[in-house]
C-alpha cells in the first residue's frame, strides 16, 4: 500500500473541505507578524514559547517539515526568515503560495515526503519546524534527516501525538466519547484495523500511525539532538478531559 500518496490526497481533500489545519492565515495575522506581534502553533491550542525561537528570526533560513496549509509559514516569513515549507500535499503548499501572492512574501514550496529531505542539502537551514509525524510510518528517518539539514547550533521544534490516544478503539472514542482498550502501541491502521475498519477510518482522517514515546524522544536524541524545550496540550478528543493528549518539543543540534 503506498500510504504516502493516499495521505496526499486525503489531505488535498481537507483543504477543499477547509479543514482547522488546511486554513490559511489571514492578511491582519500576516501584518502584525511584520509589526512583531506573532505567535505559531505546533498542537491544538497553545502557542510555542518565544524562548524557543531565536532572539532574531530575520534573514534566518527557517525549514517547515509537513508544514504546509498557509498558517506557520507565513508567519514566519512575514517576521523576515528565508522560509522553506516541504509537505506531502500539493494542495496545502498551495495554500502557502496563495498567501504569500496575496500578502507580498517570498516563500518557497517543495512536495515531498518527509522521511527523505535529500533535495535539501547538509548543513542548509537554522532552524526547523516539524509537523504531522503520525502520517508516516517511522519519525525516525525524520529526525535524522531534520538534523542533517540544520547547521551546527541549529533548531528543530516539533509537535506530537501522545500514543496513548491510540491504545483506544477509534470509533469509540471519537464518535462515542467511550474508552476501550484495544491497541498496542506502536499504532498503524494498517496492521491495527479490519478492512473495513481502515476503510471507514482513513476515508477522511487519512493513514495514520502512533509512534512509541521512545521513537518520538529518544529518537531525537539518537539521532544527535539535545532536547533542551517540552511542553503539552489538549488534543480535541474525550480524553482531553484526564489528559493531556499532544506535546511539543525544542531539539538542538549540538
Amino acid at each position: 500500500m503506498d500510504y504516502i500518496k493516499m495521505n496526499s490526497e486525503k489531505w488535498d481533500k481537507h483543504v477543499e473541505n477547509g479543514y482547522v489545519w488546511t486554513v490559511p492565515v489571514s492578511s491582519e495575522i500576516t501584518e502584525d507578524a511584520k509589526n512583531g506581534k506573532w505567535e505559531i502553533v505546533l498542537t491544538p491550542k497553545k502557542a510555542v514559547p518565544k524562548s524557543w525561537f531565536p532572539n532574531d528570526l530575520k534573514g534566518k533560513d527557517v525549514l517547515l517539515i509537513a508544514g504546509g496549509g498557509g498558517q506557520q509559514g507565513p508567519i514566519l516569513a512575514a517576521v523576515g526568515a528565508n522560509v522553506t515549507v516541504f509537505d506531502n500535499s500539493i494542495m496545502q503548499l498551495e495554500q502557502d503560495r496563495f498567501v504569500a501572492e496575496r500578502d507580498g512574501l517570498a516563500i518557497k514550496t517543495v512536495q515531498g515526503n518527509m522521511q527523505d529531505l535529500s533535495v535539501f542539502e547538509d548543513d542548509s537551514f537554522d532552524f526547523v519546524v516539524q509537523l504531522a509525524g503520525g502520517f508516516v510510518d517511522s519519525v525516525l528517518p525524520v529526525w535524522r534527516e531534520a538534523y542533517r539539514v540544520l547547521r551546527k547550533g541549529g533548531i528543530m521544534i516539533a509537535g506530537h501525538n501522545n500514543p496513548i490516544e491510540c491504545i483506544f478503539d477509534i470509533e469509540a472514542l471519537e464518535e462515542k466519547g467511550e474508552f476501550i482498550v484495544r491497541h498496542k502501541i506502536p499504532y498503524s491502521d494498517i496492521e491495527s484495523l479490519t478492512k473495513d475498519e481502515f476503510e471507514r477510518v482513513t476515508a477522511s482522517e487519512g493513514v495514520f500511525f502512533g509512534h512509541t514515546l521512545h521513537d518520538l524522544i529518544q529518537g531525537q536524541i539518537d539521532a544527535g539532538f539535545l532536547i533542551a524545550g517540552f511542553y503539552e496540550d489538549v488534543c480535541g478528543t474525550a480524553l482531553d478531559q484526564y489528559i493531556n493528549t499532544s506535546f511539543a518539543t525544542k531539539a538542538i543540534k549540538q
